[in-house]
């Protein structure tokens, strides 16, 4: 029964709302992972379009946003408008402090039109969002993720009362300085009782895409629960990684960037290499993954997955298999495919069969995990909030050649491959929002 109200839950929240206002995966990981070339093409979940902005920026060929929730991508086509219509000194006002005193103005002269149908009509719906007004003035409290960073920023002032503290923090020149700010100004004062029975709720952890099934994973696998992990997680990132250029607790905990600490995008000479004609190489699809992939031609080199098989692994396994089949089919030799897990350790994947060239075996016999660059990586993470990373390589030919070399010497098919190693857990554990 509580699972049962846990899922309607969750599915009021996401049904009929923006979610993601910002994403929440660290793309300068990503970006050394992927190892992008000017012909890449790449498939990557919408989330809030800041990290699909973020690929184009590094010249590849297309990159193809997809996405289920159709005002995700209707955030992303704001952006990319205001990207070919604003100067930057207006679109930082718009996308970096999340308001825009103008907005109306500036929405209908200039970006109303620029947009597509369906992301017309939500932003004729919602330009209260940017209006800068109400009890959550900044577009980055709004959406069922803002709505959760509100809800902390109350508690914060209202009730820990520490906004001077979390200020010096955030404004901390070194690690020993944030370090001491955050042990002994903020975290006893933060992590009382009420905080920790609020995270603890199915319904908080709703607002920020985190399903059941991810919880479940936390309380299986980690000493504590989702509440002693949550607050492992702030203690990562407020004592061992620079607040300095952390941009996604800066957001979160104060409603807006500055110029010195935002994503790539909003920076000037990013802007105006967008501007210039990288932007068009941003595609956005509202379906799902594997919709897309079987209706379109289109090949990939890259696909970036975000966290979203996490909930398809416990909820519909089939379709997971079918979109795996769908990425096989639609990938290159050597494509480069990047997930994160709430799981510290993800056993869903490798088991799964795929067929190419009439052969089936398991993912974990066609997939070349790169672990040391994963835990390199996963450790520098400024989000911070996943249990796993996993880089994996898909070796078509390579497995191919392999098949038929042992045909030839022993008459009959072996496993020529050993299984892949699983996601990377690398000490630090998940988030869960796709």
């Amino acid at each position: 029964m509580l699972s049962a109200l846990s899922r309607a839950f969750f599915k009021v929240c996401h049904g009929k709302n923006l979610v993601y206002n910002t994403c929440w995966e660290d793309p300068r990981l990503d970006l050394v992972a992927l190892d992008l070339s000017k012909s890449d093409r790449l498939l990557v979940i919408t989330s809030a379009g800041c990290n699909a902005l973020e690929y184009a920026l590094a010249g590849i060929e297309r990159v193809d946003t997809v996405d289920m929730n159709p005002r995700q991508n209707a955030l992303l086509e704001l952006k990319m408008a205001g990207i070919r219509q604003l100067d930057h000194e207006t679109f930082f006002e718009l996308f970096g402090r999340g308001r825009l005193a103008d907005w109306d103005g500036v929405y209908g002269g200039q970006l109303r039109e620029a947009l597509p149908p369906e992301a017309r009509k939500y932003w004729d719906k919602k330009g209260k969002f940017f209006r800068g007004k109400g009890l959550r003035p900044s577009f980055y409290f709004r959406g069922t993720a803002g709505y959760f960073a509100s809800s902390m920023n109350f508690y914060i002032n209202r009730i820990a009362r520490i906004r001077p503290q979390i200020d010096r923090l955030l404004a901390a020149e070194t690690l020993e300085e944030q370090k001491r700010i955050y042990v002994e100004e903020v975290k006893a004062t933060f992590w009382g009782p009420m905080i920790q029975w609020f995270l603890k709720r199915d319904a908080t952890l709703s607002l920020l895409g985190v399903p059941r099934a991810q919880r479940r994973q936390l309380e299986r696998f980690y000493p504590g629960g989702i509440s002693k992990f949550i607050e492992d997680r702030l203690d990562a990132v407020f004592t061992q990684l620079p607040i300095k250029d952390n941009y996604f607790w800066r957001v979160y905990l104060t409603g807006e960037y500055t110029p010195d600490c935002c994503p790539s995008y909003l920076r000037p000479e990013p802007f105006a290499q967008l501007k210039a004609g990288l932007v068009n190489q941003v595609r956005t699809h509202t379906t799902t993954i594997l919709e897309h992939l079987q209706k379109t031609e289109q090949t990939y080199s890259r696909y970036v997955l975000l966290d979203h098989m996490d909930w398809l692994a416990e909820n519909h396994a089939d379709i997971l298999k079918r979109q795996w089949q769908a990425i096989v089919d639609h990938a290159d030799d050597q494509a480069r495919l990047l997930w994160r897990s709430a799981a510290m350790k993800v056993e869903f994947v490798d088991p799964i069969e795929v067929t190419f060239d009439g052969t089936t075996r398991r993912l974990g016999q066609v997939l070349s995990y790169n672990e040391a660059l994963a835990e390199e990586l996963h450790a520098k993470d400024r989000v911070n909030t996943y249990g796993s990373f996993a880089i994996a390589t898909l070796q078509k030919k390579s497995f191919q050649l392999a098949v038929e070399d042992n045909d030839e010497r022993t008459g009959e098919t072996q496993n020529p491959l050993p299984s892949g190693s699983l996601a990377h857990s690398g000490g630090d554990a998940p988030r869960a929002a796709r």
